[in-house]
């Protein structure tokens, strides 16, 4: 009972970030299809949401490195290896985050940035994003 009401509560959490992750795609690609014409389409909104959401869900809460309880070292890992998945994942995390809290107050505040900023936001959304969906998918092929 109690692994079925776990598994429930992380599917939960999952989709939540999920849904987190493409309401930051939709704050990004509205600030961005409107400074930029030819990203102006219902198409362009719902391949940013679908990014952020497939980014966010498995970017974020990778599954650790497998532990070797016998030397206490994590396997495949030297002493002072950075652990690939965890650095791009919360990297990653940064930058669509930041991208999509600039995207929120450059909306609220009615501020009218220079075109620059907002292609900064996109790449800064885009690069985050696609480091959050290569640090799941490796985490999860090493498990």
């Amino acid at each position: 009972m109690q692994t079925r009401v776990r598994k429930t509560a992380h599917v939960l959490e999952r989709l939540g970030l999920a849904m987190a992750g493409a309401a930051g795609g939709l704050f990004v690609a509205a600030l961005v299809g409107t400074s930029i014409a030819f990203l102006t389409s219902q198409a362009f909104l719902l391949l940013m949401m679908l990014g952020g959401a497939v980014g966010f869900y498995l970017g974020i809460d990778t599954p650790p490195r497998p532990f070797d309880s016998a030397n206490g070292t994590s396997h495949g890992s030297r002493d002072g290896e950075i652990d690939t998945p965890e650095l791009l994942s919360a990297v990653g995390t940064f930058l669509a985050a930041g991208a999509s809290f600039a995207s929120v107050g450059v909306i609220v505040l009615r501020y009218d940035p220079h075109l620059a900023w907002i292609w900064m936001i996109m790449v800064g959304w885009l690069a985050g994003v696609a480091m959050q969906i290569v640090a799941g998918a490796i985490a999860r092929r090493r498990r």
